[in-house]
C-alpha cells in the first residue's frame, strides 16, 4: 500500500443529503424576443446603415442564451440591410490562437452555419492609443476596419477585482476586443489598478472606435436570462455600474458560511474564467477581491470538456485529481497565467489518485478534531446552485434556513471501480 493510501485509509467521508437551494427566479421567458422589442426601440440602431460591414464582438463565457441573443442581434442589423460578421472576443482564451478562439464560440452554437454570418477570428491587433500611465490600449484588427461595432456580454463581478465597472461591456471592450495583447496590457500593472485600467481602455476604445451600442445581460442565481438591455455606446459606462449592482444581488451562492470541504465536481474557462467562481468558493486569486463563504480544503475532480484542457483555476484548490492532470494542456492553462500575470491559479493542486482519496486528503486535512463532524458541501460547478450535496453534519443548519429544502435521506458518496464518484442523483422523498 503507497503511503498516502496507509495515510487516507481511516479518513470517514461523511454521509450526504441532496438539498435544493431557493434563489429569485425572476427571469425572461423569451429572451430573443424581448432582444427583438429592446433592438427595434433603440435608437443606437439608427447608427447602423445599409452596406456597411458590422462588426459583432461575442466572448467566451457559458451565457445562457448566447447563441439566440446573437442570432438576433445579427438578424436586426441585417434588417437595417448592413451585412454583420462575428468576431471572437475573448483576450487569450481558446488558446490565444485564431482557430481556438473561433472553436470556443462552437461550443456555445456559434458557428457560421447556425448564425448565417461569416466569423472572422484572428489575433492581430492594432495599437490605438495609451493610457496616461504608458499602457498601450489594442483593438483587434479585423474589428477596428467594420463601419460600426456592437458587443455582445453578461454583466457580472469580476473574480479578482472590486470597482464600479468590472465584468461586463467595458471589460469585453477593454481586454476581449483587445484580444492576448490587450488582455496582457489590461494585466500589465496587475489587478490592483484594474478598476481604473478597464473602465479608462474602454472609454478611450469607445471614442476611437465605431462602437456604437452593446447588449448587456443579467442573470439570474439559476443561470437564467433576467434582463437584456441596449445601451448606446454613450450610456454603456453608467448604465453598465447600475446593472452590476443587481447582478451582485442575484449572484448565486452557498447558504452556509463556513464549510470544512468544498467539493467541486468540474471546472474549467466556461464556468468561469478561473475555472470556478471566487464569488462563490470564497477563493480569490488576488487580495483584491472578497466574499463569499470561509472554506478549510478545496478540492475540484474534472475539467469540463468546453474547457479543452484549460485548468485556470486549479491551483486555487488544495486537492485535485490524477484524471484532471491527464486532461490539462499546460500550455493553454499557463498562457492564461502569463496573459492574467497571475499565475497561482495555473498551479497544479496537492494530485491524488482519485476521487475517493482526494476527498479523503481534504478531510484529514481541513483542521477539525474529529473527522465525522466535517461540514462537507459538494456542488457541480459554480454556476449551478440549485441542488446541491450537504454532509449530515450541516442538515440541522439546513432545517433552520428558509431558503433550502432538503431532498433525500441521507445516504453514502458511491465510487466506482477506478475510486471516482458515480454521477447517479440519489432519488428525492
Amino acid at each position: 500500500m503507497s503511503i498516502l493510501r496507509e495515510l487516507l485509509k481511516d479518513i470517514p467521508i461523511p454521509q450526504m443529503v441532496r438539498i435544493r437551494q431557493k434563489f429569485d427566479r425572476t427571469r425572461l421567458e423569451h429572451p430573443e424576443q424581448e432582444l427583438q422589442a429592446k433592438l427595434a426601440a433603440s435608437s443606437a440602431m439608427d447608427s447602423i446603415l445599409p452596406g456597411q460591414q458590422v462588426a459583432v464582438a461575442v466572448g467566451s463565457r457559458g451565457i445562457a442564451n448566447i447563441d439566440g441573443l446573437t442570432k438576433t442581434t445579427l438578424d436586426a442589423i441585417k434588417a437595417r440591410g448592413a451585412h454583420p460578421f462575428i468576431v471572437p472576443c475573448m483576450g487569450s482564451h481558446g488558446g490565444a490562437t485564431a482557430e481556438g478562439q473561433a472553436e470556443v464560440l462552437s461550443h456555445f452554437g456559434i458557428t457560421e452555419a447556425t448564425m448565417g454570418a461569416p466569423i472572422r477570428s484572428s489575433m492581430e491587433v492594432v495599437q490605438i492609443d495609451q493610457l496616461p500611465n504608458g499602457l498601450p490600449v489594442y483593438v483587434d484588427k479585423i474589428a477596428s476596419q467594420a463601419d460600426a461595432i456592437v458587443v455582445i456580454n453578461r454583466v457580472k463581478p469580476h473574480t479578482a477585482f472590486r470597482g464600479r465597472i468590472e465584468s461586463g461591456i467595458m471589460k469585453m471592450i477593454a481586454i476581449g476586443l483587445g484580444k492576448q495583447k490587450g488582455a496582457e496590457a489590461c494585466h500589465q500593472l496587475g489587478f490592483k489598478y484594474m478598476a481604473e485600467n478597464v473602465p479608462a481602455m474602454a472609454s478611450i476604445m469607445i471614442e476611437k472606435l465605431p462602437i456604437v451600442f452593446g447588449v448587456a445581460i443579467v442573470e439570474n442565481a439559476y443561470d437564467e436570462t433576467c434582463r437584456i438591455e441596449v445601451l448606446p455606446a454613450a450610456e454603456i459606462e453608467a448604465r453598465e455600474e447600475e446593472l452590476l449592482v443587481e447582478a451582485k444581488s442575484r449572484l448565486p451562492k452557498i447558504l452556509f458560511d463556513e464549510i470544512d470541504v468544498l467539493v467541486i465536481d468540474y471546472i474549467g474557462k466556461n464556468i468561469s474564467g478561473d475555472g470556478m467562481d471566487p464569488n462563490v468558493t470564497g477563493r480569490y486569486p488576488t487580495p483584491y477581491a472578497h466574499g463569499g463563504p470561509e472554506v478549510s480544503k478545496m478540492v475540484v475532480l474534472d475539467l469540463t470538456p468546453e474547457t479543452k484542457g484549460n485548468a485556470n483555476g486549479v491551483g486555487t484548490a488544495d486537492f485535485t485529481t490524477q484524471r484532471l492532470v491527464d486532461k490539462t494542456n499546460l500550455e493553454a492553462t499557463y498562457a492564461n497565467g502569463l496573459t492574467s500575470t497571475v499565475c497561482a491559479p495555473t498551479k497544479l493542486a496537492t494530485t491524488l489518485e482519485n476521487d475517493f482519496y482526494a476527498i479523503k486528503a481534504a478531510v484529514k486535512t481541513c483542521n477539525i478534531l474529529d473527522y465525522t463532524t466535517c461540514k462537507l458541501v459538494r456542488i457541480q460547478d459554480t454556476l449551478h446552485l440549485g441542488e446541491i450535496e450537504i454532509s449530515v453534519n450541516l442538515l440541522e443548519a439546513a432545517r433552520q434556513h428558509a431558503d433550502i429544502e432538503i431532498l433525500t435521506e441521507p445516504f453514502d458518496l458511491t465510487f466506482d471501480a477506478e475510486g471516482n464518484i458515480v454521477h447517479d442523483r440519489p432519488q428525492s422523498h
